[in-house]
């Protein structure tokens, strides 16, 4: 159930994150790469959240905040690797 909510709170992340980070126009950043980057940021987020003893169940915001986060981690570790 956990991966399901990561996911959910992924797609929501992903959008959220892209547009606080713009980007160029040879970049690819399609919806799809949206949604992965926000799924992948926000099973990362969680992930390390665990490893902290930190357990976020009932909390949305600050949820969605640290996969935010990890989204816009991935973002621009996408572009560093893209050049």
């Amino acid at each position: 159930m956990d991966i399901l909510y990561w996911i959910m709170v992924g797609f929501f992340a992903g959008v959220l994150a892209k547009a606080l980070v713009k980007g160029e126009k040879n970049e690819p950043s399609g919806c799809l790469m949206t949604i992965v980057l926000g799924i992948c940021g926000s099973v990362a987020t969680g992930f390390v959240m665990r490893l902290l003893g930190m357990r976020g169940e009932g909390t949305l915001i600050p949820t969605i905040f640290g996969a935010t986060l990890g989204a816009i981690g991935l973002i621009l570790l996408m572009r560093k690797l893209a050049k």
